[in-house]
């Protein structure tokens, strides 16, 4: 098959399927694993975000859906040319990545398939879907996750629970949502803020402190390690007033944001993490 695929996610998934040889073109933020860097961009950020800090994110992405304008750009003639049997994009979150509806109607004739997840057995059905689409066998990559799912949730067991709170963004913060909770619960995370199956929506600081964490897991989305440690850097104050006795910042951009195999390394780092 010919694939084009508009979902970071989806890219690392049909890599670990096998199937990235028959991927003909991505999106910019595919970067994962590095052979999906040297293939064919169809896709550009609308705005310039690299200098901006949290709350700067915040605003002109919120700017942007006032006024009905996208994040992304998808050149569908490109894609056209390329000739593709399949398209694989998403209907979760507008922000996070490409929606479909922004292409289906410049790619109609092309099979597309449209991933939403909102937990992770969702996500794990997604990937199984994705499979059978193309035509490969999911099995053994399937038995490989849930066996790493079922060891990183023993262990998580052998150890006492622990209240923590997870923040998917930190200016202002986020609350874990969709298939996070799924994970804070399978880690031994007890999180009072965090709504499985939802999208994350923004609390106060002061939210933060009453659920009064132990833990404090920081994962902004899109944000690499280092990105993430400098915005914690600028909200300190806020961090430490909500009483957390550990504070953990982990790379949201690889993890926790991306709705693929890589949940399964999420987990076993949210278990570390304890």
């Amino acid at each position: 098959m010919r694939i084009v695929s508009l979902l970071p996610s989806a890219t690392e998934s049909l890599f670990a399927l096998g199937l990235g040889d028959q991927l003909v073109a991505v999106t910019h933020e595919c970067d994962h694993p590095p052979e999906a860097a040297s293939l064919p961009v169809v896709t550009r950020p609308t705005l310039d975000l690299a200098n901006q800090g949290s709350s700067g994110i915040e605003d002109a992405v919120a700017f942007a859906a006032r006024e009905g304008r996208s994040l992304y750009e998808v050149d569908t003639y490109a894609i056209l040319r390329l000739d593709p049997d399949l398209v694989v994009a998403q209907d979760i979150c507008d922000v996070c990545a490409i929606p479909a509806d922004q292409v289906a109607q410049d790619l109609t004739g092309i099979r597309m398939i449209r991933q939403h997840p909102h937990s992770l057995r969702d996500v794990l059905a997604d990937i199984e879907e994705l499979a059978e689409v193309c035509g490969a066998d999911s099995l053994p990559l399937m038995a490989r996750l849930r066996r790493r799912i079922e060891a990183a949730s023993a262990k998580a067991a052998e150890l006492p629970r622990v209240r923590g709170v997870f923040l998917e963004w930190i200016d202002p913060p986020y609350r874990a949502g969709h298939w996070t909770p799924d994970l804070l619960a399978l880690a031994g995370i007890e999180d009072p803020l965090a709504r499985a199956g939802v999208p994350s929506v923004a609390l106060s600081w002061d939210d933060v402190g009453k659920a009064k964490p132990e833990l404090l897991i920081l994962a902004p989305c899109g944000f690499s390690q280092a990105r993430a440690e400098e915005e914690a850097d600028y909200v300190r104050p806020q961090i430490e007033a909500t009483g957390a006795t550990s504070v953990v910042v982990l790379d949201g951009s690889a993890y926790f944001n991306r709705p693929g195999p890589r949940l399964v390394d999420s987990l076993e780092l949210l278990v570390a993490s304890r």
